[in-house]
This record gives C-alpha cells, sequence and structure tokens, in this order.
C-alpha cells in the first residue's frame, strides 16, 4: 500500500503526559495540544519523505527502507533510526526506547508511539 499522501489530525490520545516524558518544555506542550497539524508523506518505493506541520513547526525527515537514517524527534533531537515495513501498511521503527508504528488503512492514518507505559496515539485524515 502507497503512503502518499496529505492528512490532516483528527485526534490525539495522551499527548500532554507523552510529551512531557520525551522532555517537550510545557510551553510547547500548552501551544501544542490543539493543533491540527499535517502531515505530507511522499513515497517513492522503499524511500519516503515525510513533512509533518503544526502551527510554525515544521519537521522534515527523509530515510529508506531498511536502512540507517537520521530523524528528528518532537523535542527537536536528532537520533539514529532505522524504520521498517511490516505487511504491507505498517512503518515501524525505535527512537530512544519510543516503539513508533504509523499505518495506513484507506483513509486513515494512526501513529502510535509507545514509551514505557505511555502509548500516545495520533490519528489523521487523508485530505
Amino acid at each position: 500500500m502507497n503512503f502518499s499522501g496529505k492528512y490532516q489530525l483528527q485526534s490525539q490520545e495522551n499527548f500532554e503526559p507523552f510529551m512531557k516524558a520525551v522532555g517537550v518544555p510545557e510551553d510547547f506542550i500548552q501551544k501544542g495540544k490543539d493543533l491540527k497539524g499535517t502531515t505530507e508523506i511522499v513515497q517513492n518505493g522503499k524511500h519516503f519523505k515525510i513533512t509533518v506541520s503544526s502551527g510554525t513547526k515544521v519537521t522534515k525527515n527523509e530515510f529508506t527502507l531498511g536502512q540507517e537514517c537520521e530523524i528528528e524527534t518532537m523535542s527537536g533531537e536528532k537520533v539514529k533510526a532505522v524504520i521498517d515495513m511490516e505487511g504491507n501498511n505498517k512503518l515501524v521503527t525505535t527512537l530512544k526506547n519510543i516503539k513508533s508504528v504509523t499505518e495506513i488503512s484507506g483513509d486513515t492514518l494512526t501513529n502510535t508511539m509507545t514509551l514505557g507505559d505511555i502509548v500516545f496515539k495520533r490519528i489523521s485524515k487523508r485530505i
């Protein structure tokens, strides 16, 4: 399944506890909790370009499945990671003890990040 498209955030669960746990400053958490950000994905075979826009913050990450890359996290930190595909609709990686699973189903993009016992879930719809 191809992930390419533009998606708008519809809902999220456990935003504040997760952001606190990963070290995002409180003022950024308060500014970001009500933003309906967009995610744009361009997939060309195994190569992905993902741009996430939330208010004035824009994060761009680019990677090829199965190859080590540098990913910018929500806190702005850059970390090395390998992103793999599970089945034909899930991107999976682990960044600094955070397991991230991005799944596409029809026009719905679901990103679930797990850190310890905190599960942060974002649901976006294709626009």
